[in-house]
């Protein structure tokens, strides 16, 4: 597994990441609300699985992975104690392929802003290798509209049609935000939301 960071930390006990706000985001939220969630659904670089959860609750076949074998852990006991049948693996968001597995649709909540150039080629290669032709990817990520230089790397709509060139299709990609943990230096921060065809 390609781990840029040792993730599990992001998740020890009595700690909280920015991004882990314990629901759902309000943008995968309204995509739910409008039926977007359904068929067989992965939410890449799940975490503790409230998005994968959401799909799930909406009658989605969910699968959430993570390379944080305790972000999984907690997305598991979640799972449990809300009775929903989703399936969450420890996987490397670089290698999906390994899971012998297609999907209708990909969530991507805040996992393509943390690699660098020379793996995004590789993730969107990865992405390309489970989704089925014609399914969608929705994918929020730190916008290069966000001031300041708290939190993760911003990203351009450029660099988002540039890394989902060949292969896809660019179906929109408008401005949203995203919600942070509170006592954080921002509240919220500014996002792209983009929905991706796989050709």
């Amino acid at each position: 597994m390609t781990a840029p960071r040792d993730w599990d930390e992001s998740y020890a006990e009595g700690m909280r990441s920015p991004w882990d706000i314990g629901r759902p985001q309000p943008a995968f939220a309204r995509l739910a609300g409008r039926g977007l969630l359904g068929g067989r659904v992965l939410d890449a670089g799940c975490g503790t699985g409230e998005h994968t959860l959401l799909a799930a609750a909406v009658g989605a076949h969910a699968v959430g992975v993570d390379i944080s074998a305790r972000a999984i852990g907690q997305a598991r006991g979640k799972a449990a104690q809300r009775a929903l049948a989703a399936r969450f693996e420890v996987a490397d968001a670089l290698n999906l392929g390994a899971l012998g597995l297609a999907f209708d649709t990909v969530l991507d909540c805040g996992l393509f802003h943390v690699f660098d150039d020379s793996m995004r080629d590789r993730y969107v290669a990865s992405l390309a290798s489970v989704l089925r032709a014609g399914g969608t990817c929705h994918l929020m990520c730190f916008s290069d509209q966000q001031p300041g230089d708290f939190g993760p790397r911003r990203v351009s709509q450029d660099e988002l049609r540039s890394a989902f060139g060949d292969g896809w299709t660019i179906a929109g990609i408008v401005a949203d935000t995203f919600e942070l943990n509170p006592g954080l230096p921002l509240a919220s921060a500014r996002s792209w939301l983009a929905t991706i065809r796989r050709a």
